[in-house]
């Protein structure tokens, strides 16, 4: 019985240690992945010229448009051109220990609709610039260069990134697009991808009866004014999410939600807006805002939400 008492005694003495211990354990160093998710909005235009430039500054970002899979071919040469790239291997090669950031930048032929496919290839593109950017590495090391490199892997969206370009040139050709380098001197944290639309207008949501997709008249002046900033800031897109309360089946929900997004989509389109610069993501009755087991609440859930990007 002692041995018994003694056995308890020990566990809730221990205990707290041992969770503590644990706690300590979680709040470990996070690993940090080489690699940015997702397909970031970002314009080519929204960088510099790199070769615009015979010295960096430790506060922009520069674009360059490099082909890092070429990387093998040039440092296999007796005396390597880089191209491109060739102002900012000067500027390595003459400031020692500049400290830089690189993120190779590709995208996927939007003209691929298979996701199975697109993912095959977007996991084919990382492995490539990762390989790139080792051989590079490996060659700086060779020339005994004492620079500190970090790198990042970002995947963009094509479309998105040649802007209005995209309808004035020839689809690409390639299923994996190379668009090159951005590159960032310093130390001090920086995000690579800025927010294309941190500073855009704001709107709110338009709200709906329930069981009603009939635009309210009060409504009007909002679409009104979207459209006159839309029309006015010709990079800009809106998405349109519609909502509805819990009042049904799924299905349901999804359609009531897709035809409030796509009147409203109508009255842009009336506007001058065109159709590819809107976007529709019907929601149903997912995320609400307000409380389902109260009109009040059903009111608030069936709404349109607009985001400018």
């Amino acid at each position: 019985m002692k041995k018994i008492l003694i056995i308890i005694f020990a566990l809730i003495l221990f205990a707290p240690v041992a969770s503590v211990q644990a706690q300590k354990e979680k709040k470990g160093k996070k690993v940090v992945s080489p690699i940015i998710e997702g397909r970031q909005k970002v314009r080519q235009t929204d960088y510099d010229s790199v070769w615009k430039f015979t010295t960096f500054d430790n506060k922009k970002k520069y674009y360059c448009n490099f082909d890092y899979m070429q990387v093998l071919d040039i440092v296999a040469q007796k005396k390597p051109d880089w191209g491109a790239f060739k102002p900012v291997m000067n500027y390595l090669l003459t400031v020692p220990r500049a400290p830089l950031r690189i993120c190779a930048v590709f995208a996927i032929n939007p003209n691929i609709t298979s996701e199975e496919h697109r993912n095959v290839l977007i996991e084919a593109a990382r492995d490539d610039a990762k390989e790139s950017y080792a051989l590079f590495t490996d060659w700086a090391q060779e020339q005994e260069m004492k620079n500190k490199f970090s790198f990042n892997v970002a995947q963009v969206d094509y479309r998105y990134w040649k802007g209005n370009d995209y309808f004035l040139s020839e689809p690409p050709a390639d299923d994996i697009i190379v668009l090159g380098y951005i590159l960032y001197f310093g130390t001090k944290k920086i995000d690579l991808f800025p927010n294309a639309t941190a500073d855009a207008q704001t709107f709110k949501d338009i709200k709906f009866f329930p069981n009603d997709a009939t635009i309210v008249e009060s409504y009007i002046p909002v679409i009104d004014s979207l459209a006159s900033y839309l029309n006015a800031h010709d990079n800009y897109e809106v998405l349109l999410t519609g909502y509805t309360d819990n009042q049904g089946t799924t299905a349901y929900c999804t359609g009531l939600a897709r035809q409030r997004a796509v009147e409203i989509k109508k009255q842009l389109l009336k506007r001058g807006i065109a159709e590819y610069k809107i976007e529709i993501d019907p929601k149903g009755s997912a995320d609400p805002i307000g409380d389902n087991n109260t009109y009040e609440g059903r009111i608030a859930n069936n709404r349109v939400a607009i985001k400018i990007q």
